[in-house]
């Protein structure tokens, strides 16, 4: 018999009521999005959720405008990353601003270095990317990369973060992506970008983005950097105790040229790193579609096609995402054996739903055998279903017996809320949060 217990949390008075929620398992940290746009940052939820009346006041609180945040993770060291987008004069520009969870498990405003061109540091603002905001900015973030949509540009932009000292972090522009077609939902996790679509998922491997495109060219007295063409020794233009110690506001687009790396080799052979530009349907090395099978609607006159949205996008393990379509289905999307050079192998699964999903949350648990999936139909119900075995590996050579296997999928739990649910997120492989109408409310089972 399973035994739930159920908390209602009280959230601070204030004249904006809470929109959406975000949470970063790693750092159990909590960000709740307001409807002027604020956010309110609680770094961590230390007392368990079930014990709690009500939450206190926000420690830092992330002012308007914005238009977008996520939550990034810094690996070597762990180092949690809030960032939050929105616009700036007017919209003729996108500012990026970076919090920190420092040691004190406090967020505060991150010192930034970026040398690229379009790329400037305000030290009173944020980081300032020489493009339009548009009516909507989209961010998605995971392990050392974000990535950011922008529908008015078209564009996607791909970035590395990478800490400097443990007291700032380097911001590194890796890809450009010059979107022709409409993006509805975006997702950056397990090396992977991933682009909900009309009639499908577009996926891109991280690693052949990082990479960029090496550029070589022997050096001259003007592009050598140094008085008379004297080569010197291996010089790393964008490392902050090069560009950002000197100039401090990331202002050395003169001298980086907007390259990533840049110096010179054994023969004294300059060495250039660009970022990849590149277009949104690319048939390039680590890029794929997988489609979805698309309806038909048939009239009097004639019988067309109807597309399927792809809505959401969410990481159950390595090689096995969740898609949530505008026709309110569940979709698994397995990957295979993605290798550098080599195509990605994919395919779509149907899974079984007793509801219109409406809200899909995950908490990926890498080393877990079962995943807990929580879904809603955005009314007022809430089913917990557990995915088994989503941990194990398929190469390409069994993919056919993959796509004959049906995947285990049970609802282990089913709850009825008195508030419309306007979002939920899990809290551990047995929490969810749930937001209701100006109400937190935690279920958890044993």
């Amino acid at each position: 018999m399973v035994v739930v217990q159920a908390s209602k949390l009280r959230l601070p008075s204030s004249s904006t009521h809470v929109t959406s929620l975000l949470f970063e398992p790693t750092s159990l940290s909590l960000a709740l999005t307001h409807s002027d746009s604020s956010f309110s940052l609680y770094p961590s939820l230390s007392s368990s959720p079930l014990s709690l009346s009500s939450l206190p006041p926000p420690q830092t609180l992330v002012l308007p405008p914005s238009s977008s945040a996520a939550f990034l993770l810094l690996r070597n060291p762990n180092r949690v990353l809030f960032v939050v987008s929105g616009p700036h004069l007017g919209g003729s520009q996108i500012l990026l601003r970076f919090y920190v969870l420092n040691k004190q498990t406090q967020f505060v405003r991150a010192q930034v270095v970026c040398t690229q061109k379009d790329l400037t540091f305000d030290p009173k603002l944020g980081v300032l990317v020489d493009s339009n905001h548009g009516v909507s900015v989209k961010l998605a973030g995971s392990v050392n990369f974000f990535a950011m949509y922008s529908v008015s540009a078209s564009k996607i932009w791909v970035f590395a973060v990478k800490d400097v000292a443990g007291v700032a972090v380097k911001l590194m522009r890796c890809a450009v992506i010059d979107c022709c077609k409409v993006v509805w939902s975006i997702s950056v996790s397990f090396g992977f970008l991933m682009l909900g679509e009309d009639d499908g998922v577009r996926v891109f491997s991280l690693r052949q983005l990082a990479k960029g495109r090496v550029r070589k060219s022997k050096p001259t007295a003007l592009n050598s950097g140094l008085p008379n063409g004297v080569i010197g020794d291996n010089v790393v233009h964008s490392e902050a105790g090069d560009c950002g110690s000197k100039h401090g506001s990331g202002k050395c687009e003169e001298s980086c040229g907007g390259y990533l790396c840049r110096k010179n080799d054994r023969n004294g052979v300059i060495v250039k790193q660009r970022s990849v530009k590149l277009k949104q349907d690319s048939c390039e090395e680590g890029v794929c579609f997988a489609a979805f099978k698309g309806k038909e609607l048939e009239t009097s006159k004639s019988r067309r096609r109807i597309p399927v949205k792809a809505i959401s996008i969410d990481a159950l393990s390595s090689n096995k995402f969740l898609i949530l379509d505008s026709d309110g289905g569940l979709q698994i999307l397995h990957l295979f054996s993605p290798v550098i050079g080599s195509d990605i192998t994919t395919f779509l699964q149907q899974l079984p739903s007793t509801m219109k999903v409406q809200k899909v949350a995950v908490l990926s648990e890498i080393a877990a055998r079962t995943q807990s999936v929580w879904v809603s139909d955005g009314y007022n119900s809430v089913q917990m279903m557990v995915a088994s075995d989503m941990d194990i590996a398929v190469s390409g050579n069994d993919l056919n017996e993959s796509k004959e296997k049906p995947m285990h999928i049970t609802v282990g739990l089913t709850i009825f809320t008195g508030e419309k649910i306007q979002d939920l997120t899990p809290l551990a492989a047995n929490t969810v949060l749930i937001l209701g109408q100006g109400n937190l409310y935690t279920y958890a089972t044993s």
